[in-house]
């Protein structure tokens, strides 16, 4: 029971939470191999199994193993928040910021504005992680998220999250194809996605234009590259079809297209790092001038 290493409890709270060496391993930036050796020092430091497989050979923690998960998420959260302490601390702790974000909003809006954060910090390293899902933050998987609704963690007070800008959105078509647009037919999300106010307004026209859709996506920069090419209409954010080569937006007698929120999300105990604040501030101005510095 002595010389219990957080470093070992962190590799617990990977395999609760992965449900696997290998998920553990990806998440931990190691092999599956090295997880399962820090788990057997573990068990043997402890005296008792953490983990046992399950019928679909998932790693599940065993009634010890879920004591040892509980007490070890209060030990992370612990030492996230010295470290948050620390870096709040000193007006000149810079480093790396992991912030996920829409492929789409990271390729055309983020990255051609980079080079002024970075000019400004020097010492900031930030990771552009472009992918859809819903990254967790009070597990640090990101540490700070755009996403286009308000999530219902931001309400467990880990998370904290705000408007950062509100999105119009408007029809788009291929350069040339603006008197003909009424007889293109509409490039729609998959079905997976109808939820989605957006997605669900472009099925919507699609149904009444009695036209079949030629292509379903489930990402809008695959909408505005089957735009650009000419495969048909796509509904797309204003502040990313405005700039974007090879497109025209068209008026449209289909209705007013939606508006959607975009909310910053940050967790609570980093928000006052002088790196997260940066990066707050800098996307304030990104959302506000989308197109300065093009």
């Amino acid at each position: 029971m002595h010389d219990i290493d957080w470093n070992d409890l962190r590799y617990l709270l990977a395999l609760a939470r992965g449900g696997s060496f290998a998920s553990a391993g990806r998440a931990l930036r190691t092999d599956a191999t090295t997880v399962g050796r820090r788990l057997r020092t573990l068990e043997q430091r402890l005296g008792t199994p953490l983990f046992l497989r399950d019928a679909g050979g998932v790693l599940l923690p065993t009634p010890t193993g879920e004591i040892a998960m509980a007490k070890a998420e209060a030990i992370e959260a612990e030492i996230m928040a010295l470290s948050g302490a620390l870096d709040a601390a000193d007006p000149m702790a810079l480093g790396k910021v992991r912030l996920t974000a829409a492929p789409s909003f990271i390729g055309r809006l983020l990255i051609p504005a980079l080079p002024g954060l970075l000019a400004r910090h020097s010492g900031l390293q930030l990771e552009l992680i472009g992918d859809s899902r819903n990254f967790n933050l009070t597990r640090r998987e990101a540490d700070m998220a755009l996403r286009l609704a308000r999530p219902a963690d931001a309400a467990n007070g880990k998370v904290v999250a705000r408007r950062i800008a509100t999105l119009e959105y408007a029809v788009y078509v291929a350069a040339g194809r603006e008197s003909h647009a009424d007889d293109l037919p509409w490039v729609v999300y998959e079905d997976a996605m109808m939820d989605l106010p957006h997605a669900g307004w472009i099925a919507a026209q699609a149904e009444k234009s009695r036209r079949s859709s030629p292509l379903a996506v489930n990402d809008a920069e695959a909408l505005l590259q089957a735009a650009v090419a000419g495969l048909g209409r796509a509904l797309l954010p204003k502040i990313l079809g405005e700039n974007a080569d090879g497109l025209r937006r068209v008026e449209t007698g289909d209705g007013n297209p939606p508006v959607r929120e975009m909310w910053l999300l940050v967790h609570a105990e980093l928000r006052q790092l002088v790196r997260i604040r940066a990066v707050s501030d800098w996307l304030n101005e990104v959302f506000r001038n989308p197109y300065a510095g093009r």
